[in-house]
């Protein structure tokens, strides 16, 4: 009977130091230079008329920096040529938009939307040749600055402006955030196998079980690191809640109640976060092994934002 009522308790305690078995990934891209070189601008060339001016000169310097990702000089180059262009130009839209395009590869992205805000780009259509990449930046700026609302309603443009871009938008999106249910429904619509199915697979697989990591914590301090294969730190939380319960209970022993409970204090404390750093670790192991295979997913399939643009400088 107390068996039981000892697994009661450690069952009971365990709960009250839960880890939600959900995971929050951090999954990112990194841009070579090279693959600009491959997309084709946006905008017509410059007419002989135009490289002669001093505005057209600054341009071409501009374009140069920006062609090499050396954005700091980039910028400060193009707002040069933006300054000196004639206001009623039709390049002066095409330089602003390489500037907001300029601060969003920098990863600036409040800067990004504050040049947008303040320069005619706000009020640009489908005929506008960067329409589409000027979106996805918006996008891709208002999910960074945390902007549920307004990264919504640029979503919604693209919907129906761009269906296809909206669809890869949306897998995107349950990818960087790990959303497992929404990947799962997507699937349902693949053509199988998938590299959803592999993604899904290999995750499913490997993962680890947060509930099982704080259990078996909870019954053996440090087997819920074992589980997760963090020997040391499993050896570690064993021998410190064994030290700690021995040295309490010589306290007890000898009479000395006031230190016994004050190494037992100690001791409930080991214990406790052993069961909670147990979950902990299971849920930061599942999170790499979704990084490392979405990672992969986003980026051989050009599921970032940033790989799906159309145009470069």
């Amino acid at each position: 009977m107390n068996r039981y009522i000892a697994v009661l308790l450690c069952l009971l305690f365990a709960s009250c130091y839960r880890v939600v078995d959900r995971i929050d990934p951090r999954v990112s891209y990194e841009i070579q230079d090279q693959y600009f070189q491959t997309l084709d601008g946006a905008f017509p060339p410059l007419t002989p008329e135009e490289r002669a001016s001093d505005w057209g000169r600054e341009y071409i310097i501009a374009r140069a920096f920006a062609d090499q990702l050396d954005l700091y000089r980039a910028v400060s180059t193009f707002k040069r040529a933006e300054i000196l262009v004639p206001p009623e130009s039709s390049r002066k839209l095409e330089i602003q938009y390489d500037i907001v395009f300029c601060f969003f590869l920098g990863k600036r992205y409040d800067e990004a939307i504050e040049e947008f805000e303040k320069t005619e780009l706000a009020h640009v259509d489908k005929s506008f040749p960067a329409y589409h990449d000027l979106l996805l930046i918006l996008y891709e700026c208002y999910r960074e600055m945390e902007n549920p609302e307004k990264q919504q309603r640029i979503l919604e443009i693209i919907q129906n402006t761009f269906p296809a871009t909206g669809e890869k938008l949306e897998i995107s999106s349950a990818l960087r955030t790990g959303d497992l249910c929404t990947i799962e429904q997507i699937n349902e619509h693949f053509i199988h196998p998938s590299y959803l199915d592999r993604l899904l697979d290999c995750y499913y697989t490997n993962k680890k079980s947060v509930a099982k990591a704080q259990l078996l914590n909870a019954f053996l301090p440090g087997a819920g690191y074992l589980y997760i294969g963090q020997k040391k730190s499993a050896m570690t939380a064993f021998f410190l809640n064994g030290l700690f319960l021995a040295a309490a209970y010589q306290f007890f022993h000898r009479g000395n109640v006031a230190a016994g409970i004050i190494t037992l204090s100690f001791e409930a404390g080991w214990y406790f976060g052993g069961i909670y750093g147990a979950g902990q670790e299971a849920k930061y192991y599942n999170e790499r092994i979704y990084e490392r295979n979405a990672s992969a997913v986003l980026n051989d399939s050009k599921l970032f934002p940033v790989l799906m643009l159309d145009h470069a400088f």
